[in-house]
């Protein structure tokens, strides 16, 4: 086994339409077995790029999880804004592509704290650094379900919110 992997093998099409900054570097990458599109974990982004277009680029500070099944080959992964998962299917394929999207999302978490909700309600917030910027953000994911106008939770966000950005100096 050789001590260090090459770099991903991406054609040169899917780099063109990725079109990566100057300091952007393509980290791990799979074909969805499904699709056809080339899911791609760059230093910055995870994007999906299909035959004629990027069809997803989102920073990974935007992921709020990603969930490897070994036993079908596929990574679904969720958004801090609560928008679909994202799902794609890899087969057997020698890629890094998950343990990528693990080291990249928690690379972007500077602290976390949950909120202090009665009954089953569940949220947190996270203080997340854009790993292009640099720059530190303010997070706010609630669970199922629990909504940010209720009264207890705004009061706790903020509480919570002011906490943590207290502690980085925000």
């Amino acid at each position: 086994m050789p001590l260090f992997r090459s770099r991903p093998q991406v054609p040169d099409d899917v780099l063109a339409r990725l079109a990566l900054p100057r300091g952007e570097k393509v980290l791990a990458a799979a074909v969805d077995a499904n699709t056809g599109a080339r899911v791609v974990g760059t230093t910055f982004h995870l994007a999906v790029v299909a035959a004629d277009a990027v069809a997803l680029r989102k920073p990974w500070h935007l992921v709020d999880a990603g969930q490897w099944e070994p036993q079908t080959w596929t990574l679904t992964v969720t958004w801090v804004d609560g928008a679909r998962p994202g799902q794609w299917t890899f087969e057997p394929q020698d890629t890094r592509l998950p343990e990528t999207v693990h080291e990249r999302v928690q690379s972007t978490v500077v602290l976390s704290e949950p909120l202090p909700l009665t009954g089953r309600r569940r949220g947190r917030v996270v203080i997340r650094r854009d790993l292009q910027t640099g720059e530190l953000l303010t997070q706010t994911v609630l669970g199922r379900g629990v909504r940010g106008d209720d009264p207890e939770v705004a009061a706790a966000v903020a509480r919570v919110s002011s906490y943590l950005q207290e502690q980085v100096g925000l």
